[in-house]
This record gives C-alpha cells, structure tokens and sequence, in this order.
C-alpha cells in the first residue's frame, strides 16, 4: 500500500510565520551549535587539577569516537530556510526515545505547521519538515531519511539540528546514519477524477466536484498541499458595491477611468464592452454619484487593457464577471477578508480584499479544513509527481504518477476526467529562457523569482502539449518589483507594502522617485532594473491609516519576522528622521528631502510627475522605513489553451475530452500583464468552473 495514499488531512498552521520559499534546493548554513539542556553556564577554573584534566581528556575521547553518549535531554540548532531551527532530542538506553522542534520560523505549510484564524496549530495528515521528520528519525533510528519535496533546506536543517544534539550527547553518528530502504508496494488507483496539482486552484476544483458526489484523487509533487498560492500575497479582485461606497472617488481616479473609454477600440467586442462601460458611467454621473464606481464590465475592461489586448476577451469576461460568486464561494467555506477595500500592487483599482491570514495561509487552511470535511469523497497524494496524462481513444482517462522516493511509477485511472492545475513555469530558467521572446525583458538567466522552485517548474504544460494540447501566450511572462534583494522570494516586507500603494513612494540608491507607485506591474519592473544595482526602497512614513507603532514590541514584518530581525538580516532600514534613513540607504539627506517635499505637493495639488493617481497620505513624520526591493520572475501568463468552460482545446481548436484545467496553467486569460490580485481569482474562478464544467458535461 502506497505511504502517501491520506485519507485526509486538516492542515494546520503555524505560530510564528515566514514566507521564503523553503523549498530551495541550498544548503543551509554550518555555523550552528548544539547545547545540553541541563548544562548550567560556569565560570572555568584558573588552573585544572589533573583530575579535573583527565576528566575533560576522557570527555573529549567520548565526543569523538561516540562511545559515550549518556541518557538525557540535548538541543541542537541549525539554520533553516529562514532561521535558525531548534530541537530537543531525548536519549534513553543509547535510542532516541523523542524529538521535538522548540523553536523555528519556517513557512507554514511548507517547513512549519499551519495555523487556523484563531492560531490553533492542530495535528496534520500532511508531511510537514518540523513535524514529520522528528518522526521519522525516531521511528528508523537514523536521520539518513529522505527530505521533504518541497521543504529541502527545512529537512535538512531540523536533520542536522538533530545531530548536533547527538554529537553534544556524545554519541556516535554512524549508529544513526543507516540507510533506509523504501520497498513499499503501489497499486493503481481509481476514482472518478484525478486532479494533477494540490495548490489554490486544484484544491477548489476537488472540493468543487466532492461537494457534488464525485470521487477525487489530488496528486501533489510536494510534501504537503498549496503550491505557490502559499506564498502568494493573499489578494482577491472583485467589485464590492459596500466597501466601494466608503471610498470617495477623486479627479485623478476619474480621470483613469475617462481615459480608458476614450481610447480606440481595437476591434468590435472591444468597442462593445467600452460601450457598456460608458453607460454604466453616465447613469453613475446622472446619479450625481461620489463612491467609487466599479462594475463587472469596468473589471474587465482594465484587464483586457492591463494585458495590452491581447488576450482572449472571453476568458477575460468569464474571470471577471464570476469574481463575486468566487468571492462568496470561498467565504461561503470560511474564507475571512478585512473589512476594507485596497488597491493591491498593480491591481489599478480600488477593489482589492485581503486575508485576515497571512500571504496565503488562509486560502489553505481553509480549503484543508474543508478537505477533512469531504475525507471520504477526497484522497491526496503528497510526495508524489504526475509524468503523463493517459488518453485512450483520444479521451483523458487518467495520470502516469511517480513516488518521489521510490521513482516506482503507477497509474490513477479516473473515469470521468482529469483536471489540470500544476501552475505555471516562473521558476524553471531553462523555460524562461526558452519562452523569453517577447521582447519586453532582457536576459532574465540572473534574474530571481518569487516562485516556489519546486512548484512552478511547467510539467503540466509540458504534459498537456505531450496529450495533444495547444499552447498559447508562452512568450508572455510577468516580473513583480517586490522580491527582497537576497534571493527574489515575496518575503519579509512590512504589511503597508503590498496593500498600502497609496501611503508609499518608490526611490532609488540616489533618493529620488522613478516610477509612479500605482503602476502596473511590468512598467514598474522595467523601471526598477534600470537603476542602480537594478534595485529600490519602498519607503514609508509613520503616518497614515493602518500604521502601527514600529518601536511596539509585538510589531511583525508581513510574514511574520521581527523589526531586530528585518534590521540585523538587511531587509529593511528605519530612521526617526530623513537624516537617518538617507545615512543608511547611502543616498544625499538634500536630494531625499526635495523628493519627499514634491511628493507631499503632489498630494495638495492631485497632479504627479509620474502620473500617480492614488493618494492618501502625507509623508512627514518618522519613524521612516525603507525596504529593499528587485524585480523578480512571478507569473507566466502562457499556457494551456482553454475554451470559456475551462476545456482544454487541442492545436485545431477542438476540445481534448475528459481534460480540464485551471489557473497559472492555463494561457489566454491575462494577457501580456497580469494585475494584480487577479491570480487567485484565476484558482478560485476557474479552479471551481472546471469541476463545474466537468459535471455538465457528463450530464450531456
């Protein structure tokens, strides 16, 4: 019986949060110590008796040949993919009797544990590194265990933690080394669909189809399920008539809007959608209206043009027009969002929510717990990678999957369909490269990514194409401005940061803006590598609303790190005055001040240099902060072809029976720029209207 095969699951979550990618394959740091638990601190002796000399002499014998290890309580530490991960190993009769991890800051759902919205860690089904691997070790006697797809550096680190307190104890490694031998048995599978992808949208297209009776099997490549949409800023679009009544919509935000109405329509259902717009508009004018206005129409057509026109209009009004029912789906499973409305980064438009959760933690745990609702409708394989989608007499019918362990291959056989949702390819530099000819973007072989490596390497793309399906818009790729300056991740950042558009600015090495803030996202990419170092600060005041006192004990970066943490690690700077923070940034204090003092003006008079349109806030008072900030490789807009039900079409157009898919995997939709905000509505909209479609075309 095959090791992986969970019934299910409640994920569950973790008490100090950190978004890096723990999934990169880099070896962590060696500078880290183990310490007896019980060791008291003394102060040594001037001279040692030669018993005491001895002493130290036979202990020193122990440590190096292992011979002594003594019963009792041993911490070790080693560095994680964030810091430092703290264990607790007990020895009992020259066995490890237990282990547990004290203290780490790994990413919930990849290295640590998930939390819930009230921060209850509860027990989890899935292979979690700070969890699982204790386990393991204690369970093989020896930390030679495989690490955790998806969680390398975390597996490692608590593996190492471990030895460390083994070596402290005395104790000899070799006994705890030993290979293990993996001769687990597999049996094909079968169920009524199989879903290739265990992220964002995978998981709404299963609990979609179990909610209506269907058997589903989740392959997931890596140890535990969600994909990149853990690490995503967790921000979903879609008009919203109450939170929208509260904003006052400004000249400048009016102006936005104008614009784009009076732009020339690039063919007729463009020119139709403009025009159901304008009428939208002049009955919000005619009203004598000062709300922000929104409309279903109005999100599509700053889409369509946010993506340059070029992707399928259609797919568009689909992604749009059913954001609102995404929204209540979700929150219909216990999804929670604030209670305001935000402009997200590059989203151009005042209908952001965000998670009460952090980054992407809420969209998990909330699908986890609604997976262990459908636990008899729902099996999820982990540690488990999809190589072949099997079509028999030109219909999908079910997936080649390989145990990442064992390399054993066996197939799932689903009867009724299979439904693609592996993500896209942002963190596959050879597909980069290779896809990388639009022209927009120079060389990118250097350029980082937010993405999780393990996750968005495009195997389902390349598997679809091998099925027959066509491909489209795979030239078109998506830098986002807001990975950090060490390794590109969307980490480690202050909360204002994503959401906030409308209380920062944007300065170079030099102190001076570059870019307006409220951009899209490419056009602020592009303008970030031509400075300096190809890098920036997002700088912020201590004014605004939603600001929190950053001298507060209990103050936290966006995903979950310390002030002393960001400051000593070089993430981010923080001054009470300009001359502070020009000092630290080692920009001219006279240049910063004349770029602040034009910024302020531009909130007086409305009109900005750079053609800003969304303010709030005066930057005057300190404490300043000031984040390091590169562009790295986010989104791949290309993808598998799609018809408006979610069907994946084949290179004449047709549609491929029995296969389905759903978010990053898919092209047509975006176009040659995302907004921001729209990826989740993507997993959410398209994730639940592939099962969807999947169900009607049965019933036909």
């Amino acid at each position: 019986m095959k090791k992986n095969r969970i019934p299910y699951i409640l994920m569950a979550l973790l008490f100090s949060f950190s978004l890096a990618a723990c999934d990169k394959e880099e070896a962590p740091k060696e500078e880290n110590t183990g310490q007896v638990v019980e060791e008291e601190k003394k102060d040594e002796p001037v001279d040692d008796s030669e018993e005491e000399k001895e002493d130290k002499e036979d202990k020193k014998d122990k440590e190096e040949t292992g011979d002594g290890a003594e019963d009792g309580t041993y911490q070790g530490a080693f560095m994680g993919m964030n810091d430092d991960i703290k264990v607790e190993v007990n020895l009992a009769d020259a066995k490890i009797e237990s282990i547990e991890v004290i203290d780490h800051s790994e990413t919930p759902g990849i290295g640590g544990e998930l939390k819930d919205i009230d921060g209850n860690i509860k027990e989890s089904g899935l292979k979690i590194p700070v969890t699982d691997i204790p386990k393991e070790i204690v369970e093989n006697q020896s930390v030679n265990i495989d690490n955790i797809t998806g969680a390398t550096a975390s597996s490692v680190a608590v593996k190492k933690a471990v030895e460390k307190a083994l070596k402290e104890a005395g104790a000899n490694l070799d006994d705890f080394n030993k290979e293990i031998v993996h001769d687990e048995d597999f049996e094909d599978i079968e169920s009524d669909v199989v879903v290739l992808g265990g992220g964002g949208a995978g998981l709404a297209s299963a609990i979609e189809l179990a909610k209506n009776g269907k058997t589903v099997t989740i392959v997931e490549k890596n140890g535990a399920i969600g994909g990149d949409t853990l690490v995503c800023g967790a921000i979903y679009n879609n008009p919203d008539e109450e939170l929208q009544s509260k904003v006052t919509m400004s000249e400048p935000v009016k102006d936005q809007l104008e614009e784009a109405l009076k732009a020339e329509p690039v063919d007729d259902d463009h020119k139709e959608l403009i025009a159901e717009v304008q009428k939208e508009w002049d009955e919000y004018n005619e009203a004598s209206r000062t709300d922000l206005f929104d409309s279903k129409n109005w999100y599509a057509l700053q889409t369509w043009n946010g993506g340059d026109n070029v992707g399928d209009l259609d797919l568009v009004k689909v992604l749009t027009h059913n954001s609102i029912d995404g929204y209540e789906w979700i929150k219909d499973l216990g999804m929670q969002f604030d209670d305001s409305i935000g402009q997200g980064a590059g989203s151009l438009w005042q209908r952001t929510h965000t998670s009460k959760q952090d980054m992407g933690t809420g969209f998990i745990s909330v699908y986890s717990q609604k997976l262990e609702d459908l636990s008899d409708k729902i099996n999820v394989l982990v540690e488990t990678t999809a190589d072949e989608i099997i079509v028999e007499d030109g219909k999908a019918v079910g997936a080649k999957v390989i145990d990442n362990h064992s390399e054993k291959e066996y197939n799932i056989k689903a009867k009724d369909g299979v439904i693609l949702a592996t993500g896209g390819f942002a963190a596959n530099a050879e597909m980069v490269e290779e896809y990388n000819t639009s022209g927009k973007w120079d060389d990118l072989s250097e350029v980082s990514t937010t993405n999780r490596f393990s996750s968005s390497q495009g195997d389902g793309i390349v598997m679809a194409d091998e099925a027959g399906a066509d491909l489209v818009d795979m030239d078109l790729i998506q830098l986002l401005y807001l990975g950090n300056t060490q390794n590109g991740q969307l980490t480690k950042y202050p909360p204002r940061d994503v959401n906030g558009t409308d209380q920062i600015i944007f300065i170079n090495k030099e102190g001076k803006r570059f870019v307006r803030e409220d951009g899209r996202r490419d056009d602020i990419s592009k303008a970030s590598l031509d400075q300096t170092d190809g890098m920036f600060y997002m700088l912020e005041s201590g004014d605004g609303e939603g600001y929190k006192d950053i001298d507060d004990p209990d103050w936290r970066s966006a995903d979950g790190f310390t002030l002393d943490y960001l400051k000593e690690n070089g993430y981010i700077f923080v001054g009470e005055t300009l001359e502070e923070i020009a000092k630290q940034i080692g920009c001219d204090v006279e240049d910063l001040k004349a770029t602040i003092d034009a910024f302020n003006e531009s909130v007086d008079s409305g009109e900005d240099e750079f053609g800003r349109t969304l303010y709030s806030t005066k930057l005057e008072n300190g404490p300043w902060v000031a984040t390091a900030r590169q562009a790295s490789v986010h989104h791949t807009m290309g993808g598998v072809r799609i018809d408006t039900g979610a069907r994946v079409l084949d290179k004449d157009g047709q549609v491929i029976p029995g296969l389905y898919a759903g978010g990053e995997v898919t092209g047509g939709i975006h176009g040659a720029n995302r907004l921001g905000g729209n990826a989740v509505v993507d997993t959410v909209v398209f994730g639940k209207l592939s099962a969807d479609t999947l169900l009607e075309d049965l019933e036909k």
